[in-house]
């Protein structure tokens, strides 16, 4: 069974529980599969606000310029159902020595709106909204932006920007840890 790992968003001063259990699962699956870089998988668009927080959040951290993590997805380039085939081909092609970590928002139960879920193995895009998209990452950070009693693509328009951008944060300032862990782990 898999683990996952819930955080709350609205705990902005957790963000280094959330940066510490990251980096713990780059670094295992660095070690079981010899892989060297990290690749954050940014998937969602920015044509609805509740699937906006991927493209959001590679926006964020290309604008700080991580220097140990490499970014896919963002504002102007989002990922998405459409060209996602082909951004796994650049994956496999580029980023083949890469930890994959896929980053989409999700749905999940009421009480966990505004929550940030991470666990080891792929993430399954669309899956709340009906859409059979092919499994990426190596781990998945998922944004819980609504609640899945409601299976109808058009909810994601209605969710509130709050919600994503206090996601969005939550998920960059972790990012930026995860970045301090692997620079300090590189001058060692």
């Amino acid at each position: 069974m898999k683990t996952v790992y819930y955080f709350d968003s609205s705990r902005i001063e957790e963000t280094g529980y959330c940066a510490h259990t990251l980096q713990e699962l780059i670094c295992e699956i660095q070690r079981e599969q010899g892989k060297a870089g990290v690749l954050f998988l940014c998937i969602g668009t920015d044509r609805s606000t509740g699937d906006s927080l991927g493209p959001l959040i590679g926006y964020k951290l290309k604008e700080q310029q991580v220097r140990r993590i490499q970014i896919m997805g963002t504002l102007e380039r989002p990922v998405h159902a459409m060209n996602l085939e082909q951004a796994m081909e650049l994956v496999k092609t580029c980023y083949s020595d890469h930890v994959v970590v896929a980053v989409d928002a999700s749905v999940g139960r009421q009480d966990h709106v505004g929550c940030v879920t991470i666990g080891k193995g792929a993430l399954r895009p669309g899956l709340g909204v009906c859409k059979k998209l092919q499994a990426v990452g190596d781990i998945f950070i998922t944004g819980i932006v609504g609640g899945y009693g409601n299976r109808d693509p058009l909810m994601l328009q209605s969710i509130r920007l709050s919600i994503v951008m206090r996601l969005a944060d939550y998920i960059c300032e972790s990012a930026f840890l995860v970045e301090q862990f692997l620079e300090n782990r590189a001058v060692v």
